[in-house]
């Protein structure tokens, strides 16, 4: 499908305040259900940074965009005025640099497919000079701007979708240079300020960052990543990058690009790079350095359709301020939350936004990645990230990549069952000698730039423990089983976590754990299933031992059963276990995170002739 060239200098009507007029009660219906049932406050937290250690910004604290006002920069440059300020009262052309600062990041969730596009996107959203000019600019040019995208499904309105572009000092036709491509997490808006950008503007990079669909001065509604939307947005930005007169080409229109970003920010990555593979047969990424992301977005919000409503809470709200999802989502959002479960009305919605919709066509990326993933994620857990790892990459990439887990992400606190409180990431560290920033900085000097390599640890997982050492893998499967004794849940909500001996300490594990076992289970089918929530737990006793990186997994069964032999997934961790204190696997009948989702049926649910699959870390 074609676009409309847009200019590159000029900015329309703010989309933000026309979003705010036509703001529907179904978003007040959404976020008071989730409230109702979660017991929690909207404000619940996520690192908004690209960097692990970043600072934290609730979610459903982000000011909404500001009302357009005032001429367009190009109606200014008419009138020989251009540096005055333009409709959104910044300057249509403005220089500087900065100090060094790391760019915005994280977020999730939603929506409608259509037909995919049968041809890539040709618009050339900006005309270069006749002339271009053979020597750059002696300061980092920033330029604000917006261009035309595809209509939001159901609807003829185009949509803008508006950005930053920096352009660093001393680049130009005859020097040019490669491109990094950011974007915001879910209910977040675009960075403008170059200082965010100085490690990559001092270091010889463009950049571009990017309001998504639906948040912060672009237009539409978010559709959470779906090829037949956002897609046409990216591709569209990575045209108009094509057509600067100083981005370094490896090709017609073809630019030598990077990206970075968190969450819905990490999630246009893949996005991106996917359905330029799609339609080109080549990702349209050289390098990709995606953060605290996802494979399966229904898994990651829903496992075994249990909804993680304290996430669905806060990311609903998140999203109110400009109106972002489409009222059918928020409805079928509302309508889940109160019974019990993941609607099957939001399953076409998600269908197509993840990488796994890519890699069950049979395609992947023979690109390298530098892919950061939280430990402690209880949103886009470790195993999200290990999917993609292991999935979205050919072989051949995967052994010039790099895995990164590292203890932060989506972190809401593990109350019940309990678990630990750490943020630190020691493997950018080990591999890099800094953040994850300074190392997603090296990692595209040497693939984009093609720097001497002296990066380690390529083909390699390197996660973080909760005791803040960095433990190194090659495989992230279970090697070692351990039979466990029977284990039956509480039969109330209210009842105390048990648990079962699993391994003595000092053991170390690393990757992803299950559970063999024969469950027995009330429940009334079709009308009232029976639920657990399963995970590992470090500590002298089952009642007081805590979860390894507080995450943990329901199990759920619709109907009776009775010893019924299952292969039960457990969530994917890394911890050393020392002298002294135990392994346990642990079971509870509700969770913070799933609060409102326990089971609906009073009974028991038991494990008998149990073995827990453990991934262990052969001893030096």
């Amino acid at each position: 499908m074609s676009r409309t060239p847009a200019s590159s200098s000029s900015l329309l009507s703010s989309p933000a305040t026309r979003r705010r007029s036509r703001r529907s009660s179904l978003v007040a219906l959404a976020a008071t259900a989730a409230l109702a049932l979660a017991g929690l406050s909207t404000a619940a937290s996520a690192s908004d940074d690209s960097s692990p250690a970043g600072s934290t910004t609730s979610a459903a604290q982000r000011p909404g965009a500001k009302a357009g006002k005032g001429l367009t920069c190009k109606q200014l440059e008419k009138k020989g005025k251009k540096k005055a300020k333009g409709v959104h009262g910044k300057k249509c052309q403005k220089k500087g640099s900065g100090t060094p600062g790391t760019p915005g990041t994280p977020g999730t969730p939603g929506t409608t497919p259509t037909s995919p596009p049968t041809t890539p996107p040709t618009t050339p959203p900006t005309t270069p000079p006749t002339t271009p000019p053979t020597t750059g600019p002696t300061q980092t040019v920033v330029t604000d701007g917006c261009l035309t995208s595809v209509p939001d499904p159901g609807t003829t309105a185009p949509v803008q979708i508006c950005y930053t572009l920096f352009q660093p000092a001393g680049s130009s036709a005859g020097a040019p240079v490669p491109m990094i491509m950011h974007s915001h997490g879910w209910g977040g808006s675009r960075t403008t300020d170059p200082a965010a950008f100085a490690s990559y503007l001092e270091h010889g990079y463009g950049v571009l960052s990017f309001d998504q669909r639906g948040f912060g001065e672009s237009g539409g509604q978010a559709y959470v990543e779906n090829p037949d939307v956002e897609g046409h947005d990216v591709l569209a930005l990575i045209d108009l990058v094509a057509a600067q007169p100083w981005v370094q080409l490896d090709g017609p229109g073809d630019p030598r690009m990077g990206a970075i970003g968190g969450s819905y920010g990490g999630g246009y990555q893949f996005l991106a790079a996917f359905e330029s593979l799609r339609l080109t047969g080549k990702p349209v990424f050289d390098a990709l350095a995606p953060e605290i992301t996802w494979n399966d977005l229904e898994e990651s919000l829903a496992p075994s359709k249990v909804v993680r409503v304290a996430w669905a809470t806060a990311l609903t709200a998140a999203g109110a301020p400009t109106d972002a999802l489409p009222s059918t989502v928020l409805t079928a959002l509302a309508q889940g939350l109160v019974q019990n479960s993941f609607p099957d009305e939001l399953v076409p919605f998600f269908a197509k936004n993840g990488p796994q919709f890519h890699t069950q066509a049979g395609r992947r990326l023979d690109i390298p990645v530098l892919l950061g993933q939280g430990t402690t994620d209880s949103l886009f857990p470790l195993e999200q990230g290990f999917q993609n790892f292991q999935t979205a990459l050919t072989d051949d990439a995967r052994k010039n990549s790099i895995f990164i887990g590292y203890n932060g992400g989506h972190v809401l606190p593990a109350v019940y069952p309990q678990g630990v409180s750490v943020t630190s990431d020691p493997c950018s560290k080990q591999i890099g000698g800094g953040t994850f920033a300074d190392l997603a900085r090296s990692f595209f000097d040497e693939k984009l730039k093609g720097a001497p390599r002296v990066l380690t640890g390529y083909g390699q997982y390197h996660l973080a423990t909760p005791s803040s050492t960095c433990v190194t893998v090659g495989s992230v499967a279970a090697n070692t089983d351990r039979k466990i004794a029977d284990l039956t849940t509480p039969s109330v909500l209210a009842g105390p976590q048990v648990g079962s001996l699993v391994a003595e300490g000092p053991i170390t594990i690393a990757g992803t754990p299950s559970l063999s076992a024969q469950v027995t289970a009330p429940g009334v089918a079709g009308v009232m299933d029976s639920r657990t929530f399963v995970g590992l737990a470090v500590g002298t006793s089952p009642s007081t031992a805590t979860l390894v990186q507080d995450n943990v997994l329901p199990v759920r069964e619709t109907a009776p059963v009775s010893n019924d032999p299952q292969e039960i997934a457990l969530p994917s961790v890394a911890v050393s276990v020392p002298a002294g204190q135990n392994l346990y696997l642990v079971a509870a009948p509700s969770d913070t995170v799933f609060t409102g989702m326990g089971s609906r049926v009073p009974g028991l649910i038991s494990f008998t002739a149990a073995t827990v699959h453990l991934p262990v870390v052969p001893q030096p």
